[in-house]
């Protein structure tokens, strides 16, 4: 049953994959495919059983795509060194500026809901 759920998947990453290079995109071919897989669920208001199985085994490993990530800072951790106020200038400001957004959209929401 897994397999009918990964199927779905690369087969929304391989149009995805089409589209950007058909159409010379920056944006990359995985992203487009996740784009169209939310615009088919939302279109749909349900989602496959073997795809929510797919999904929820790859949610449940997902710490495990940041290794290699980690293994690249470790890496490049002597050049980092030189660059080490500007990102965490970078990481305290992209922090405060999602919170910020956050507490905004929440607080609109809020406001939009009518009183019970």
């Amino acid at each position: 049953m897994m397999i009918k759920g990964l199927v779905i998947l690369l087969l929304y990453q391989g149009a995805g994959e089409i589209l950007a290079r058909g159409l010379s995109s920056p944006v990359p071919g995985p992203v487009i495919g996740l784009v169209l897989l939310l615009a088919s669920l939302l279109w749909r208001q349900k989602t496959d059983p073997d795809l929510q199985m797919v999904a929820n085994g790859l949610t449940a490993h997902l710490g495990l795509l940041f290794v290699p990530a980690a293994v690249g800072v470790v890496s490049f951790l002597p050049m980092l060194k030189g660059y080490m106020l500007a990102i965490f200038a970078v990481l305290v400001v992209s922090v405060i500026l999602a919170m910020a957004t956050t507490a905004l959209i929440l607080k609109r929401r809020a406001a939009d809901r009518p009183a019970e």
